[in-house]
């Protein structure tokens, strides 16, 4: 037998650099599948977190709406208990009355426990505001006047709200419509030649600024001293100074008022008071309520609802609700 038939030894391992070669290249693939394994995984779990936070705020928010809906609705139970007459406290809140002069005591207004979260909520009186779709001209310039805006000002505002408000395209003198004014804006929209639906509907009007509206740094806007809810008479118990101004009162005749009622709700309109718009009863309400979750306010609803006497007895219709989430 020839040494090329015999058995053939076992191959031995690869050695040398081409060999050495492979291998790092087999560690650098290991290595990068490794990475890429790696990132994947912190991705998933940077996912899972976001998903897991999202849920949380969503639910947190989902129970607030419901504690501010709770507090819309503990509001409600204390207007069904109160009588015609309200006034103003010393801390700012409402006092409620029964028809014959007693006061009813207070329900908890403030960070009331319920559940897992807690709920707030005020109630103003509607039928302390200028009703805007009712008021003439004048009172709503006396209004302006009231926050301090110059002539030219009060003129495009007041122009400009006749001008919403009447049915037909033609702008009086610093006012504005449709085709003029509205459609050049970088929110284009239409004049809406009606009444206002909302106090909210301002902002689109020409004139009036987000800082007017709202106010600024704690100071009321006009949203607070204005409706479009009420018959359009001012109740003579919870009107603030502005209010006055605009009805034509001086300092000193709203100071008698504001003095006056401090002890007792008028039960009717003194006299000397008469022709100037006033009423001493009220029925329309705004309340606006907060829901509150692990400390933070979640949710804010408003709501404006009036009192109605049927043959069934009391009951509460809701004229606007509106929410933030």
């Amino acid at each position: 037998m020839s040494v090329a038939d015999g058995p053939r030894a076992p191959a031995l391992p690869a050695s040398g650099p081409a060999a050495r070669d492979e291998r790092g290249f087999a560690l650098l693939a290991v290595l990068l599948v490794m990475a890429v394994v790696g990132v994947l995984g912190a991705e998933f779990a940077y996912s899972m977190r976001l998903e897991a936070s999202a849920v949380r705020a969503y639910k947190d928010t989902l129970i607030a709406a419901h504690l501010a809906e709770a507090g819309v609705e503990q509001a409600v139970r204390e207007l069904l208990g109160a009588g015609a007459f309200v006034t103003i406290a010393p801390d700012g809140d409402l006092t409620f009355f029964t028809n014959d002069g007693q006061p009813v005591p207070r329900l908890p207004r403030r960070e009331v426990e319920l559940g897992p979260g807690q709920f707030s909520y005020r109630v103003t009186d509607e039928e302390a505001r200028i009703n805007l779709n009712t008021a003439p001209p004048a009172r709503v310039d006396l209004l302006l006047q009231a926050f301090g805006l110059d002539k030219i000002e009060r003129d495009v505002i007041g122009d400009s709200l006749q001008d919403w408000r009447d049915p037909n395209e033609e702008y009086r003198l610093n006012g504005a419509e449709s085709e003029d004014y509205y459609l050049k804006q970088d929110v284009p929209h239409l004049s809406k030649n009606g009444n206002l639906d909302t106090v909210g509907e301002l902002a689109q009007i020409r004139g009036v600024t987000s800082e007017l509206l709202r106010g600024r740094d704690g100071t009321p806007g006009l949203a607070d001293t204005v409706t479009v809810k009420t018959p359009g008479q001012v109740n003579i118990n919870t009107m603030g100074p502005r209010v006055a101004r605009a009805l034509g009162l001086s300092e000193a005749e709203f100071g008698l008022i504001e003095q006056s009622r401090r002890e007792a709700p008028f039960t009717s309109v003194p006299g000397q008071f008469g022709g100037r718009g006033l009423t001493a009863a009220t029925r329309t309400f705004r309340i606006e309520a907060e829901g509150i979750v692990n400390g933070q306010v979640r949710a804010r609803l408003t709501a404006v609802v009036q009192r109605r006497t049927g043959t069934d007895g009391d009951g509460i219709a809701v004229l606007e609700w509106s929410g933030v989430r």
